[in-house]
């Protein structure tokens, strides 16, 4: 067995994708996992070829109560898991006023649930130390239309990151999380406009994020430089949490400000 055993969720693309390939290019053995097989079967192969790590595939839907599971078949595959990463999350637009108890519940047993139960089953795993980086967004601290569920499930999946981090420190597991500003993905799963995407990308660096960036700071997380980090949400957004430069200054000239 070479290097750890990283097991990515969300793994056939996207920021998923990314992260996998970030662990895979350092030697590391890759476990995806998706719902989308076909892609993640692909997307494992070529990861082994391109890299010459073990990889392996299991399609799961992280709706599932049992989705947990799937800690165990990679453990028996690959050996125990070291590093778990939750990058898999569902994004539909939905009115407010179409909101169905079907429609968030889905919403919140992907991007939320799943995450908990598979860092659940992470910790009963031994040897006990081990990182979990769950990937927020954005979407955490501020609302936006149609999005309701989508929203609230970032905050709680930030709440989730610090609740872990609590409960398994004294197994020596870490879990924390990155939280992108939009990233281009081009993904079929989440899609959105062209529009949207210019909105929603607006930061003091003035341009989107790329899957590689995001892939980075959760390989740094999980590594032995953030040693003593835990329960922490590292915001790789361009600095749009910090402040915008989309406002006009707030007083007409600097000689206005020296009178008044």
């Amino acid at each position: 067995m070479t290097g750890r055993h990283v097991l990515v969720t969300g793994a056939a693309g996207g920021i998923g994708l990314a992260c996998a390939e970030a662990f895979a290019a350092r030697g590391d053995r890759v476990t995806g996992v998706d719902a989308r097989e076909v892609e993640l079967a692909e997307a494992m192969t070529a990861l082994a070829e391109r890299h010459g790590v073990p990889t392996a595939a299991f399609a799961v839907d992280l709706a599932r109560p049992d989705c947990g599971d799937v800690v165990a078949s990679a453990a028996a595959a690959q050996g125990p898991v070291d590093v778990l990463v939750n990058a898999a999350g569902i994004y539909p637009a939905t009115p407010f006023d179409q909101l169905t108890a079907e429609t968030w519940d889905r919403v919140q047993h992907v991007n939320v649930r799943a995450p908990l139960l598979l860092t659940v089953a992470l910790g009963a795993q031994e040897p006990a130390a081990r990182a979990v980086v769950n990937i927020s967004s954005g979407a955490a601290t501020r609302a936006r239309p149609g999005a309701a569920h989508y929203c609230t499930s970032k905050a709680a999946l930030e709440m989730v990151t610090r609740a872990c981090a609590v409960e398994l420190a004294h197994r020596g597991t870490r879990v924390n999380a990155v939280a992108p500003g939009f990233v281009e993905v081009d993904s079929s799963v989440n899609p959105v406009t062209d529009e949207y995407a210019d909105a929603v990308s607006a930061n003091p660096l003035g341009r989107k994020g790329r899957p590689a960036e995001i892939a980075a700071a959760v390989v740094w997380l999980a590594g032995e430089e953030a040693s003593f980090a835990t329960g922490s949400v590292l915001r790789v957004d361009g600095g749009a949490t910090a402040g915008t430069t989309q406002l006009p200054l707030h007083y007409p000239t600097s000689t206005s400000l020296q009178s008044a």
